[in-house]
């Protein structure tokens, strides 16, 4: 006697990828394109992450924000993304689990040699696509720092960048302010 398949054609399979790369203890998990990618950040990629994190910090607080880096859902993808930072209200925090980028306020995304093509292209794309009103990517490996904002369905309008890591970089309303990039 053989064996009949069983038949999941009411099973959702995005909910059930989604769900499943959340449960992976102590680590980092990303779901890029429908792939589990674990996350190790290294220190000096941390190093960045936290020098404009710590940059940010009034200008967060004055705006009733929090910046961390909480999930964020990409629905009807195969994109669960676990951004460098991220910035959102404070009371989008209270009991989500995930939000959606058109959420934040401001995505980062610092690069490191096993990911910098996804930041580059990939995530810039699917920020754009649903919505983050600014993405900055951090490129460690060409030593730059760009500034997406104005999202639409095919990417980013507006372009501030690339700049060379030691050129101040503006961010615009709500932020108003200039990163310093000396340091990265």
């Amino acid at each position: 006697m053989s064996a009949q398949p069983i038949a999941y054609a009411d099973v959702n399979h995005e909910a059930a990828l989604k769900y499943a790369v959340q449960l992976i203890d102590h680590r980092w998990a990303q779901v890029i394109e429908g792939r589990i990618v674990l996350v190790s950040p290294t220190w000096d990629h941390e190093n960045v992450a936290a020098k404009i994190r710590r940059q940010l910090d009034r200008r967060v607080d004055e705006l009733g924000c929090i910046s961390g880096s909480g999930n964020l859902d990409l629905p009807g993808s195969p994109n669960w993304y676990m951004p460098d930072l991220a910035v959102i209200p404070e009371d989008l925090a209270k009991g989500a689990g995930a939000l959606t980028p058109d959420q934040t306020l401001l995505v980062v995304e610092v690069t490191s040699e096993s990911n910098g093509d996804t930041d580059r292209v990939t995530k810039r794309k699917r920020y754009a696509q649903y919505g983050a009103p600014l993405y900055l990517l951090a490129d460690r490996q060409n030593r730059t720092c760009t500034l997406f904002s104005e999202p639409h369905d095919l990417g980013y309008a507006v372009i501030d960048g690339p700049h060379p890591f030691g050129t101040a970089l503006r961010l615009p309303e709500p932020f108003n302010l200039t990163l310093d990039t000396t340091a990265f």
